[in-house]
């Protein structure tokens, strides 16, 4: 029981810091929340995959390296048991930064939009729920709090004519 407790804490927190940061524009951060934003109306010129690489902050060494100390420790005598507790540590370390590294990777996409000015804008953004941007689809960006999220122009009807005074 003991070795599976301390195999099962740091999954459980590396599993925790994939929720940290994410570039989806389908989640609004909470210092976006009732802030006005700025809307820029633009056309698509191109779209393409990427992969934001996955964090590494170091919370995930710090946990594999305790873990595997702690692992390390139990293993023999006391010598036997110092030695594998440094090679623990060390290679907990570098599978935890993996762990992280790999559970904070995004699928994402790069897209290139022009403005009706002229101007070009390049923003990076993980994969929504809603169907993937098109060349010459037309987008508005939304920036807040530094923040520039593209999203699929919204589709405005026109206005309803004026009712005539009957004479």
């Amino acid at each position: 029981m003991k070795r599976f407790t301390t195999l099962a804490l740091p999954v459980l927190l590396i599993a925790s810091l994939a929720g940290c940061v994410t570039y989806n524009p389908d989640v609004i951060h909470a210092d976006q929340a009732q802030r006005m934003s700025t809307v820029v109306d633009a056309t698509v010129l191109s779209v393409r995959p990427v992969v934001v690489d996955g964090q590494q902050s170091g919370g995930g060494a710090l946990v594999g390296g305790v873990a595997g100390a702690v692992a390390g420790s139990n293993v023999g005598g006391y010598r036997e048991g110092a030695v594998a507790s440094v090679v623990g540590m060390v290679a907990g370390a570098m599978i935890g930064n993996a762990v992280e590294r790999n559970a904070t990777r995004e699928n994402a996409v790069e897209i290139i939009v022009q403005l009706r000015n002229g101007e070009r804008r390049s923003i990076v953004q993980g994969i929504g729920s809603e169907p993937p941007l098109g060349v010459g689809d037309p987008v508005i960006l939304v920036s807040t709090a530094g923040r520039t999220v593209v999203r699929r122009a919204p589709v405005v009807a026109p206005a309803p004519a004026p009712e005539r005074a009957h004479s």
